[in-house]
Order: structure tokens, then sequence, then C-alpha cells
């Protein structure tokens, strides 16, 4: 299911384009959630517990641009698809740095945003197939990539630290850990800086000598 994020600091223009979105998952039979924001701040608030995969971005509003928001969001996820929906042409080459699937401008056209869509929408399916099955004690438990800031091996089994604060254990391992965490470190995203740690990159919030501080604080050391 594809999670679209919508904001903007007009209320008119964010009911416009939410509906337009809405439009485009109904009219293409797509599983979908989307979610409206107006105003920047509440979307970042938002995004230390949930992720998306696409997102419609207004460029100037009050406190946080759209742009200093969207090298936010690339910082946390390479793979996000970024789509600026904007009154003001001048942003266009400023908004390239974060490298946005596409850059609209209003009033936006229906046919312009379903055609940006649908590529995201394929890039967004591309992008979310990392994931990791995981045994708990409880159950059988899918952890996409997005959702884990680093992981660490404990006496055979595996603790994910995930981005809403949340602690999951794997029971006993039957493979090494390098083994477990193969699928991740095909993604560009994750590092094994230590022998019993790895790492997603889009949450890490400082680096020094002696390892990694991670979104939420958690400390993953850097192997000797």
């Amino acid at each position: 299911m594809v999670r679209i994020a919508v904001c903007d600091d007009s209320e008119t223009e964010l009911q416009k384009i939410t509906a337009l979105a809405e439009e485009y998952l109904s009219s293409h039979g797509a599983a979908g959630e989307i979610r409206g924001f107006s105003h920047p701040d509440l979307l970042m608030k938002a995004c230390e517990t949930e992720n998306y995969h696409i997102y419609l971005l207004d460029i100037v509003m009050p406190m946080l641009s759209g742009l200093e928001l969207g090298r936010e969001i690339r910082r946390r996820s390479v793979d996000a698809q970024i789509i600026y929906i904007t009154t003001e042409p001048g942003f266009a080459l400023d908004a390239y740095a974060v490298n946005p699937l596409h850059y609209l401008l209003k009033p936006i056209q229906k046919d312009a945003l379903f055609s940006a869509l649908e590529l995201a929408m394929k890039k967004a399916e591309r992008g979310a197939e990392t994931a990791v099955t995981i045994r708990t004690k409880d159950c059988l438990r899918t952890l996409s990539a997005d959702e884990i800031i680093c992981c660490e091996y404990i006496r055979h089994s595996v603790v994910y630290t995930l981005a809403d604060g949340r602690r999951v254990e794997t029971l006993s391992l039957r493979e090494s850990f390098f083994e477990h965490i193969a699928p991740l470190l095909r993604d560009r995203r994750f590092l094994q800086p230590h022998a019993a740690f790895a790492v997603n990159m889009c949450h890490v919030c400082r680096l020094d000598k002696t390892g990694f501080t991670m979104r939420g604080g958690a400390f993953v050391p850097v192997s000797g």
C-alpha cells in the first residue's frame, strides 16, 4: 500500500491536491493512504514515527519552506518520491538539489499530476522491496527497511530499534547475524559498522570517531 503525504499551507489547495490524489488512486484501483498537512512542522513531526512513499509539497510556506522540508525528507529517505507543486517557477533550480521527481506549477492540472503520480508509484513500488521477516516469541513479523533505525545482535538474537521507538526482538537465530541482515545490507541505506550492529544511515543524527548517534538516541559503536 502506497502512503502519500500532501503539505500546503493553503487549505483550498490542500483539499484540491488531496482530492486529486484520491481520485488517481481510485481510478487506478490502487491501495493507498493519503494524509494532508497544513503546516510543514506538522509533517516533520509525523515523519518521526511514520513513513511515506510520495510527498506532494508546496514550496512557499511559513517557518519551513518546501525546499528545506524536501532536504530533511531526503536526508531521512533516499527513496522518497518528492513532487513539488507551487506558484513560483523561480525555485525550480534550487528544488532540484533534493532530486525531486517532478516540479508542477499551480493551478495544478489533473493530467499533469496524474502523470507525475504514475511515475512516482512505479518508483515507490521498486523502492519498497527491502524488508526482513523475523520470528518473535509472538508471531512472524515483516519489518520494512524504512522503519528500522538499527539492529543489534545480542546472545544469538537480534534486537531491532524502530522509528516509532519500539524495540522488537527475534527468537534465537539459526543463521549468523551477517546472513540474517544480508537483505538489509543490499539496500544502500544500510551499513554494518560493527560485527554486532547494522544501521540505517537515513536515521543517523551524528557521527564521530566512536560511533553513530541515531535518531531517538540509540548509539552504535564503530569497530576499532
